[in-house]
């Protein structure tokens, strides 16, 4: 299995002003620890400070030159899908096809209420909205005009779809994208193993299990995050490698783990044990 690395681009203790270097900093380790990629996460309305995942991976993709970059997901029905595909077109082009472009419904009201969004249909949004981002990276007629490919990226990005255990959703992502992301906070074993097996019979070639939260010094700091989810590689490197191994017998492709900024190593660990 590979093993990429997902941070939540929070804000840290560096002064006002200096949170770029920071970032870029942990991108180049990353890179430099040989890690298959880092992906960044999307949310602004829940509370609490955040970065643009668009506008972070455009950074990012300037500081490193081999990692895939990666969203685990971006919430598709909060934004226009013209504007957004010509964003994503435009972090293609500079990231030199790095990207890999995890897109998902969304699961939390608070970031559509803050844009006036509907929550209820978010699904419908994503089909019609994917639908209308592949017209406009293939430089088809759109009802308004033409957006016209950047040289290099037609067709657009990898698509992952972002799905937990919605049968319908697995089967599309096997059928009509690159590669499925399943959540190591919201899914449980059993769904893993479901939806893994409805992937592969319907063809799916890239699996990846995202924010998968290591720990193995019990950190007061992840603890909390850490009770909500399921899929852990917690509590002792004995602990973690087992569940590791379950993990990699269910048949996943890609395990993307998550950490503080100043744990690297444990994450580093994890990927000794493939």
């Amino acid at each position: 299995m590979r093993v990429s690395v997902v941070t939540f681009l929070r804000p840290g203790s560096e002064p006002p002003g200096r949170s770029l270097d920071r970032i870029l900093d942990y991108a180049r380790r990353v890179e430099g620890a040989g890690f298959s990629g880092l992906w960044v996460t999307d949310s602004f309305g829940r509370g609490s400070a955040t970065l643009d995942p668009v506008v972070a991976l455009g950074a990012l993709a300037a500081a490193t030159r081999k990692i895939e970059l990666g969203t685990c997901v971006l919430q598709v029905p909060v934004r226009h899908p013209v504007e957004l595909a010509h964003r994503l077109q435009s972090l293609h082009a500079l990231s030199h096809d790095r990207l890999r472009l995890g897109l998902g419904s969304g699961s939390t009201k608070a970031d559509f209420d803050l844009v006036g969004a509907d929550f209820e249909q978010r699904f419908k949004t994503l089909m019609s909205s994917l639908d209308i981002m592949r017209r406009a990276w293939r430089g088809e007629a759109l009802e308004g005009g033409v957006l016209t490919p950047w040289p290099g990226t037609e067709g657009g990005p990898q698509i992952m779809l972002g799905a937990w255990r919605n049968k319908r959703w697995i089967t599309y992502a096997a059928e009509h994208c690159d590669g499925w992301i399943a959540s190591g906070l919201y899914g449980s074993w059993e769904d893993l193993e479901a939806g893994i097996r409805r992937y592969r019979e319907a063809g799916g070639k890239r699996a990846i299990l995202a924010n998968v939260i290591v720990d193995l010094h019990d950190r007061p700091e992840i603890a909390e995050r850490a009770r909500a989810a399921t899929i852990t590689l917690i509590g002792g490197a004995d602990e973690a490698r087992r569940r590791w191994e379950r993990i990699k017998a269910i048949g996943f492709d890609d395990v993307l783990c998550v950490s503080p900024v100043e744990a690297l190593e444990d994450i580093e660990r994890i990927r000794d044990f493939a």
